[in-house]
């Protein structure tokens, strides 16, 4: 009986005290505002000025002449990086705590930015139009060359990281494959909007022509604040007011030319074009949860065609659905990644 005991204490003392360390090399966040000149004259009238979220490490403060690499970390569709860092009450995940306790299990340190990405439409997608301006640059280039003016960084593609879930997810993927000289390790967490088979579904393509005002956008259901968000990243039209974006469907019928552009940008059609630009990363890596039915064998679909250039990355389908264990996944999985391969 005293055997049994001893052996289930063991695991229980390990995470506590894992949870105590945490506590105890706590880092600090702070929230600034950043002007975006790649955001600037966006027909959507978006902010170019936008918060961001950094998280500096337990030993920012103290080792004064160290310097240090940094993970830019981006957020989902309808989420916000202030959510993602616990300003607005519980969320499925909270960045500080999952950092914290990766570094106490021997992460090595680094910090963590995160921009808001929210927009009129509830998500930049991360992409390049005249209606939503340039998010591509935005992080890649106007947030990058911030955080190395006014942090102490390592401010070197060798020692930048980039990484993002869902909507982030296919942001890291689409700035990844076209930054490879900014950063030099990926991951990739359940990312969206994967396939080059997009088609609107049939309850959205009912109402998004419905929407005009910001209340009607505020109060319309996910599939159409979806639709909205994509047509603005990737079907703009400047002589289409109000919202500047042509929509897939036109009086209740799906329009197969806009749709074709949405297939275009797809990461499953645009990875074939990006071959070279991904060889040139240290580090790849992609993930999905079993139970995440839409983007699952999307995630099997990308390590096929990777594998089949020969580029070596990190593949995995774990145990869960598409929010459920994303702490999880940061703590155990994404700093220990970054970790590894980042110069430090």
């Amino acid at each position: 009986m005293k055997t049994r005991i001893y052996l289930l204490l063991f695991p229980l003392m390990s995470l506590f005290l894992t949870h105590v360390l945490a506590q105890e090399q706590a880092g600090h966040y702070e929230r600034i505002t950043i002007h975006g000149k790649s955001l600037e004259a966006n027909l959507d009238g978006d902010p170019a000025d936008r918060d961001v979220s950094v998280y500096l490490p337990p030993g920012y403060a103290q080792n004064t002449g160290q310097r240090y690499p940094v993970l830019y970390l981006l957020h989902g569709f309808t989420d916000s990086d202030d959510r993602w860092f616990g300003l607005l009450g519980q969320h499925f995940v909270h960045v500080p705590s999952a950092v914290d306790a990766a570094f106490a299990g021997g992460a090595r340190e680094l910090i963590v930015v995160m921009p808001n990405a929210f927009t009129k439409f509830q998500g930049s997608m991360y992409s390049n139009s005249v209606a939503i301006g340039d998010w591509e640059a935005f992080v890649a280039e106007d947030l990058v060359e911030y955080i190395d003016s006014h942090y102490r960084t390592l401010a070197v593609r060798d020692s930048r990281g980039l990484a993002g879930h869902s909507m982030g997810g296919y942001g890291a993927l689409r700035i990844g494959m076209k930054y490879p000289q900014v950063f030099s390790s990926l991951y990739s967490m359940s990312p969206c909007c994967m396939a080059a088979n997009l088609s609107p579904d049939a309850g959205s393509m009912a109402e998004v022509e419905k929407v005009v005002t910001p209340e009607e956008i505020q109060q319309a259901g996910f599939g159409v604040k979806a639709m909205l968000a994509s047509a603005a990243a990737w079907s703009p039209n400047p002589k289409n007011p109000p919202h500047f974006i042509d929509l897939p469907v036109a009086e209740g019928k799906p329009r197969p030319e806009v749709i074709a552009i949405w297939a275009a940008n797809a990461p499953l059609a645009m990875v074939h074009q990006y071959i070279p630009a991904l060889r040139q990363y240290r580090a790849i890596a992609i993930d999905a949860g079993d139970k995440d039915a839409g983007i699952a064998p999307t995630v099997v679909s990308l390590d096929a065609i990777l594998s089949g250039y020969g580029i070596n990355h990190d593949f995995e389908i774990y145990e869960g659905d598409h929010v459920s264990r994303i702490d999880e996944r940061l703590e155990q999985k994404v700093l220990p990644f970054f970790s590894e391969h980042l110069d430090f």
